[in-house]
């Protein structure tokens, strides 16, 4: 079963820029998810730790299809959440939509 939570307008959030999302995931714990707008406003949700050391990549730079993670500059794929090699590691994805300009993630239950 999924649920489609609202974000934002997509204007609020800034071209190469993210805004986190944060889930609960039971057990009172939580995910913090990265919602990213690239320059061509596609738009892309994943995890927002580095598989490496746990870097914020909402806070990285993003550009293209790709993220640079803050704290160590590992390259993440903003659509499958994997390293770019040589690094090696992933981080988990989530569908996205925009309807009528709102932008939408999808949360599995």
């Amino acid at each position: 079963m999924s649920n489609w939570v609202r974000v934002a307008p997509l204007d609020e959030i800034p071209k190469l820029g993210a805004r986190v999302v944060r889930t609960q995931a039971g057990n009172n714990e939580h995910v913090d998810i990265g919602v990213f707008r690239t320059e061509d406003d596609r738009i892309f949700a994943i995890n927002n730790t580095c598989p490496h050391k746990g870097g914020p990549l909402s806070q990285g730079i993003v550009y293209g299809d790709k993220v640079a993670c803050p704290l160590h500059s590992w390259k993440i794929s903003l659509g499958d959440g994997k390293a770019e090699e040589p690094d090696v590691g992933e981080t988990a994805c989530f569908k996205t939509k925009v309807e009528d300009g709102i932008v939408y993630l999808e949360i599995k239950k």
